[in-house]
């Protein structure tokens, strides 16, 4: 990946943001329907939550398996036919949401047609994703790779912070099933877009390297990211029946608290990165990240939960890119697509997870245990990446 231009820094951010506009569409159609989905299938389908959450992260299967493919586009045709793709999927998947809804006094079907819809969705996840954020770095340089990831995860939390309460909301007030219209509208309008925008390709001659190779060397700040990231699918999935399990109201304040700290996060810190490098940074983020859990398993009143999920997602605000930052310094230029691509899987494998782990915890020892659950998760992250900053500074010491 080469600099396609060189320009001003107000220009830089106004081009990084014109480009990770498609992962803000992208998520808040999936968050429209994040919050909603497992009060629908556990309430009114009569499913068990354990099935609630395996409907839920099905999506992260297709998820996981077109990421490696539209990481490939990327590095050989550009981002946008991966964008463009990934934009006709979720069009798609609001299409099949609207016919779950409208068979859901026939449960067996409207569940199987809301699998298929998750399974789509996925494959819309898995072809935008990192695309944006390669797309902005062909269109600038690869110097701003950590604020092009910053970014990219400021549109995604964006974009569920304002879809999941715009979910509950339309649910509540107009039907679950104009929420599938609205993902139709809003997917439609994200392919338009996309078909406007100049396309760009990597220039590099490097030798590329297969997504297994790339995947390997990735994997461990993958993997310490996505279990990171266990705290977020949890607040996200299963907030809404937490709050139902002890008789609270207001559980999108919980979803809307987490995101704009979240975001808010990614702002004030922004130069964190580059000022204290990829690990400090993770660290201190995945500790803050503890004490939201922390607060959140204890709450004894809803207000205390916002509380709670507000630091977390403050916490939660710069592992992804801290980490990213890390991973991708691991892979020649021509593979950063694919790098991008291949760490990005563990934050699918992360929420994929999350549904059927959280959802049997909470079968088996009650709800009041799944943030329990989520805060070791996160602990397992945290000693990780202090593990991998020990090593770094070893391995800076050694070759002095």
């Amino acid at each position: 990946m080469q600099a396609k231009t060189t320009t001003a820094l107000p220009n830089v951010n106004l081009t990084i943001i014109g480009f990770v506009a498609f992962t803000f569409v992208a998520y808040v159609a999936i968050g429209l329907s994040l919050a909603v989905l497992p009060v629908f299938i556990h309430q009114q389908l009569g499913f068990s939550t354990i099935v609630a959450g395996i409907v839920i992260s099905l999506q992260y299967i297709t998820t996981f398996l077109c990421r490696m493919f539209a990481g490939n586009i990327v590095d050989k045709q550009g981002p946008k036919p991966a964008v463009t793709v990934g934009m006709a999927s979720f069009t798609i998947s609001g299409v099949l949401f609207i016919v779950a809804c409208l068979f859901k006094d026939t449960p067996l079907l409207s569940l199987g047609i809301l699998i298929l819809t998750r399974l789509v969705t996925g494959v819309g996840e898995g072809f935008v994703g990192s695309s944006p954020i390669n797309w902005a770095l062909f269109a600038t340089s690869d110097k701003h790779t950590a604020k092009a990831i910053s970014f990219n995860g400021i549109a995604s939390y964006g974009g569920i912070a304002v879809g999941a309460p715009l979910g509950v909301i339309i649910s509540n007030s107009i039907g679950i099933s104009a929420i599938g219209i609205l993902i139709t509208a809003l997917a439609l309008f994200g392919f338009i877009y996309a078909r406007s925008k100049a396309a760009f390709k990597g220039t590099s001659k490097d030798a590329r390297q297969g997504f297994l190779q790339v995947l390997k060397k990735v994997s461990p700040y993958g993997i310490c990211m996505g279990l990171g990231g266990l705290g977020f699918g949890t607040i996200s999935t299963f907030i809404t029946l937490y709050y139902i399990y002890l008789k609270w109201d207001g559980a999108v304040l919980c979803l809307s608290a987490f995101s704009m700290m979240f975001i808010l996060g990614r702002v004030v810190f922004s130069k964190a990165i580059d000022k204290y490098g990829g690990l400090r940074t993770s660290i201190i983020c995945l500790s803050v990240e503890t004490i939201g859990l922390l607060i959140l398993w204890h709450a004894p009143v809803p207000h205390l939960a916002v509380v709670g999920a507000g630091i977390t997602g403050l916490g939660f605000s710069l592992v992804f890119p801290a980490l990213g930052v890390e991973a991708v310094k691991l892979v020649p230029v021509s593979n950063k697509g694919t790098a991008l691509s291949g760490y990005s899987l563990f934050i699918d494998m992360s929420l994929g997870l999350t549904g059927p782990l959280v959802g049997g915890v909470a079968s088996q020892f009650g709800l009041n245990y799944i943030f329990p659950f989520a805060l070791a998760m996160v602990l397992v992250a945290l000693g990780m990446a202090v593990v991998f900053w020990r090593r770094s500074v070893a391995e800076t010491a050694a070759a002095l």
